[in-house]
């Protein structure tokens, strides 16, 4: 396998940016591959024919259209190409739309270099041992036009593009997923978005909240009742299995289930068949069961509170949804998001400055998501002007935790440095004279210059006064990191 999986192939990278076609051209020529590099979909489609690659690696927005439109048909004249889609769209179209072309890998920008590697050489490695038996790698997705912009996740950080992967690769199986997360993270907006893209949509989406329901009816809820089978039940009704039949059924609180439902729940899922309360002959029920906590179930099975092969049952593709305090990255992106849907829902249309939109970023968020759209559209209500500042923004949140939040971040900021500091000094001999200043700068000061340019719009005059140096000397340090102030964007920052 591995002499498979490393053997050289021809490579065609496509990328407008010249920086990326020349960083990674370069790392996949070190490794043995014949490359080429394009910048244009017209320049992809000249090579295509004349260099047949084994992979195409190939960015989605260029310069003339979308690099995704025709992926589909690529590998349809082409089955044995794999094709690895790099994007800093970063949305969860994005990611389904590269799994319903057939890409093999969808990595968004910035991506790792050492991942591109890996993917490119699993991708030979696919590619050379399906070319035997004329696997195509190609992808038969329905109706295309249901990817839209109008959905439900938002968000474009790193931990959130790892959900999205999970959420393309799931599409097309039916496979029993089990979405873990706090509470007001968005896990019923995944299993929404799982149900409304995959082959299922035509059919209903039943939602189910187990902590909502008294014990004595949950079974009865799930699986319908038989007339006269208990007290008041006058009428034959159906349960959430037989009503979500060809569709998807959200089990959401999955750890508050009795240990009683939890037997028959496994039950229905070993055999397909659900027996209604007070009924003696099974329906057969066609489902996809997604399920949802915010519980610890391993503790819970340690604790005899839940069946571990009901566990094993429903954890076959765990999604875990990251806190919105691990995703800073996405809090303003998500407070604007809200600010127009408040606007949309007939409240007055808000927007925010660059401080409130600052503080946001730093606070914590106990309540997650849920809480961040509670508290825009509260701020939407009750804030007079047009434009929310700060002030609207600490009479609306714990300002308390914010400088919580601050000090938490500098102590890991603190630790991080110091074990990456001992690493190096582990792995490298370093005598007098030697480089470890200059390293750690290299690791830090980039980020610093790229935060500052974004927070003031790439104004280099008033970079330099915030960073307290001269504009030569930050001139000089922009083109040592090769970092292009007019390609920073204040609406890109945290900040």
């Amino acid at each position: 396998m591995n002499a498979v999986s490393t053997a050289p192939g021809r490579i065609l990278v496509v990328d407008d940016d010249q920086a990326i076609c020349l960083v990674v051209s370069e790392a996949l020529r070190r490794a043995g591959h014949e490359v080429k590099t394009a910048g244009t979909i017209a320049d992809r489609a000249s090579l295509l024919g004349a260099f047949r690659p084994d992979i195409l690696i190939t960015d989605v927005k260029l310069p003339d259209g979308d690099g995704l439109d025709d992926v589909q048909a690529i590998i349809g004249r082409w089955p044995d190409m794999r094709v690895i889609i790099l994007s800093a769209q970063n949305t969860l179209n994005t990611a389904v739309r590269a799994t319903e072309q057939g890409a093999f890998e969808y990595l968004p920008k910035p991506f790792d270099l050492n991942e591109l590697t890996r993917a490119v050489k699993d991708a030979l490695a696919s590619r050379r041992l399906s070319a035997g038996n004329g696997a195509d790698a190609g992808s038969t997705a329905e109706d295309d036009n249901q990817i839209t912009d109008d959905m439900p996740l938002v968000g474009r950080s790193a931990a959130m593009q790892e959900v999205y992967r999970t959420i393309a690769r799931v599409l097309g199986n039916d496979l029993t997923i089990l979405i873990l997360g706090e509470s007001g993270t968005g896990k019923e907006l995944v299993a929404q978005a799982i149900h409304r893209l995959g082959h299922r949509r035509a059919h209903p989406f039943i939602a189910v909240n187990m902590a909502a329901i008294p014990r004595e009816l949950i079974e009865a809820e799930l699986f319908g009742y038989e007339k006269g089978a208990f007290t008041g039940a006058l009428n034959r009704s159906a349960g959430k299995f037989e009503q979500a039949h060809n569709g998807t059924l959200f089990l959401d609180e999955i750890g508050d289930m009795p240990m009683e439902a939890q037997t028959r729940l496994l039950r229905v899922l070993q055999s397909g068949e659900v027996t209604t309360v007070g009924g003696s002959t099974p329906v057969k029920v066609n489902v996809r069961i997604i399920a949802a906590t915010n519980k610890d179930l391993p503790s819970l099975i340690a604790e005899n509170r839940f069946r571990q092969d009901l566990y094993y049952r429903l954890n076959v593709v765990p999604v875990e949804l990251p806190p919105l305090r691990a995703r800073r990255d996405d809090v303003v992106l998500l407070a604007r998001h809200f600010l127009d849907l408040a606007a949309q829902e007939g409240l007055p249309r808000k927007t925010l400055d660059a401080e409130s939109a600052r503080l946001l970023s730093l606070y914590s968020w106990p309540g997650n998501v849920r809480e961040l759209q509670n508290v825009m559209q509260r701020m939407a209500v009750l804030t007079r002007e047009d434009v929310i500042s700060a002030d609207a923004v600490r009479a609306n949140i714990d300002i308390s935790q914010i400088a919580a939040s601050v000090e938490a971040a500098s102590g890991d900021l603190g630790r991080l440095l110091a074990e990456w500091v001992r690493q190096r000094l582990s792995a490298t001999t370093y005598g007098d004279g030697t480089g470890l200043h200059d390293d750690m700068l290299a690791l830090v000061e980039p980020i610093l210059l790229r935060e500052i340019l974004s927070a003031v719009d790439g104004n280099q005059i008033r970079a330099a006064s915030l960073l307290g140096i001269n504009r030569n000397t930050l001139r000089k340090k922009l083109n040592d990191y090769d970092i292009d102030p007019s390609r920073l964007r204040a609406a890109e920052a945290p900040l």
